[in-house]
């Protein structure tokens, strides 16, 4: 059976000794998982690190676990960042959900000229803990060791993050080139960018390729704004893996 994962400060681990599991992610693993004492787990720093172990012992609010070895994330020379349109209902939540599960190491929750949701105020704050949130169930629902950083972006910022990235794809259904035939780098920053319900704007596009973006095709048909991402994400580790 697969361990199960949950997430833990791991500063000071070594093996023999023990890590603890508090608050929320605690309540969690006793009260929703049921996890009881001598049951192998995963925890995980979020950030690449991992312990495997057993459970010694459990409280409402508490779950220490012995450690037993360390394990990592696989290397990936090139990450991706998923500029991500905001988009109406449960889209969002499948997007992030989905994204993370394929391997995304950044989400930006941008505010597309045609993204029927806006984010003001509050909301913007609310909404981006929501994200963040999905992701890190996400993380521990696909055993993976990294949760995804998670901001908002404006058009603007997306042109200034296109600049700083090694490659930055949008997924387009009328680009003449489809991913697979794209010559990516070996190492370095990735960003793809998916549009809202209504698309990508005239302006946004010619502003992203100004910036240096690169239009690609996924698919021979439309793809929804909630599940573009993790198919291109599946593409591209595929298209890694031949290399």
């Amino acid at each position: 059976m697969t361990r199960p994962l949950f997430l833990a400060a791991l500063d000071g681990a070594a093996v023999g000794g023990e890590v603890v599991i508090a608050g929320d992610e605690a309540h969690h693993a006793v009260a929703v998982k049921r996890i009881v004492p001598g049951e192998p787990v995963l925890v995980s720093d979020g950030r690449g690190t991992a312990i495997t172990g057993v459970v010694t012992g459990v409280t409402k609010r508490e779950c220490v676990v012995l450690v037993d070895s360390f394990v990592t994330s696989e290397a990936q020379p090139l990450t991706w960042t998923v500029v991500q349109a905001l988009a109406k209902g449960e889209r969002s939540d499948i997007a992030v959900q989905t994204a993370t599960e394929l391997g995304a190491r950044r989400i930006l929750a941008w505010q597309a000229a045609r993204s029927i949701v806006r984010w003001q105020g509050d909301r913007t704050a609310r909404s981006l803990e929501k994200w963040r949130s999905t992701a890190r169930e996400a993380t521990k629902q696909s055993r993976r060791f990294h949760v995804p950083d998670v901001g908002f972006a404006t058009t603007g910022d997306v042109v200034s993050e296109i600049r700083e990235a090694d490659v930055t794809l949008i997924l387009h259904e009328d680009a003449e080139e489809h991913i697979a035939q794209l010559d990516l780098p070996q190492s370095g920053i990735g960003q793809l960018i998916v549009g809202p319900e209504g698309g990508i704007s005239p302006d946004e596009l010619d502003s992203f390729r100004a910036a240096g973006a690169v239009p690609v095709r996924i698919s021979d048909g439309v793809l929804r704004t909630s599940t573009a991402a993790a198919v291109a994400l599946g593409q591209l580790d595929v298209l890694a893996r031949r290399r």
